[in-house]
């Protein structure tokens, strides 16, 4: 039932700026944490940054200073503004929110993915 759905993916030139959106849908009873993660080609997943309920982020060294994440509690969206990308950030972004569903009997937060989107970085 509940879903997380990426947008705003796409080419970029080093320099250029790209935000990225993720909105979850579907019952939700309440969302604590959400983050964005990447994977690039022949890598392992790696966290880009996290943001709490109440507005607390953290963050990758490596994006640190050029990256922001946001996020809207009333759409249940999370955000990722990417500032001077550089080509060592082209990778698929993955959405991940911890959730609790608005469900009779499920009491607990549990992770909750989306599909990913690719974004590549190149003049």
């Amino acid at each position: 039932q509940v879903q997380l759905v990426e947008s705003g993916g796409g080419l970029v030139q080093p320099g250029g700026s790209l935000r990225l959106s993720c909105a979850a849908s579907g019952s939700i009873f309440s969302i604590n944490t959400m983050a964005w993660y990447r994977q690039a080609p022949g890598k392992q997943r790696e966290l880009v940054a996290a943001i709490t309920s109440s507005g607390s982020t953290n963050y990758a060294d490596s994006v640190k200073g050029r990256f922001t994440i946001s996020r809207d509690n009333a759409k249940n969206t999370v955000y990722l503004r990417m500032n001077s990308p550089k080509p060592e950030d082209t990778a698929v972004y993955y959405c991940n929110a911890n959730i609790r569903p608005g469900v009779a009997g499920i009491l607990r937060y549990r992770d909750y993915w989306g599909q990913g989107t690719q974004v590549t970085v190149s003049s």
